[in-house]
């Protein structure tokens, strides 16, 4: 498995998605109530580190044989990513100014960038 692959497919990893989600959920409260420093600190340190761990020591081959896998490869494009980080970077925003409807919003263009495939082949 080459890196492009590994940087693709760690995305789905659970130990990638449970820091992702529980760093989120922690420095959105954080934000929310204006510690700024620990809040960012808290969004924006552990997944890159969680990344980098899941790239370099777990089995990710699993996934790329699965039906995720190609759902990946098809559908978690370059946009689709970007959409993401910006979704993020709207959570982040909307805390800060304890936004609850801002944090929604960027919730809904993060589950749309996930879930554009599946949508897209529902309608064809």
């Amino acid at each position: 498995m080459n890196q492009k692959e590994k940087i693709l497919f760690h995305q789905v990893h659970p130990a990638k998605l449970a820091t992702d989600i529980v760093s989120a959920i922690v420095s959105l409260y954080f934000l929310w109530q204006h510690e700024l420093l620990i809040g960012l600190i808290t969004h924006f340190v552990p997944p890159p580190v969680g990344s980098f761990f899941v790239i370099r020591f777990a089995r990710l081959e699993p996934y790329k044989n699965s039906r995720l896998g190609r759902y990946l490869v098809r559908y978690m494009t370059p946009s689709a990513q970007a959409s993401r980080l910006l979704g993020d970077l709207i959570t982040v925003i909307a805390a800060c100014y304890q936004s609850a409807a801002g944090i929604a919003f960027g919730l809904i263009i993060i589950v749309a960038a996930w879930s554009y495939g599946v949508v897209l082949c529902r309608s064809n």
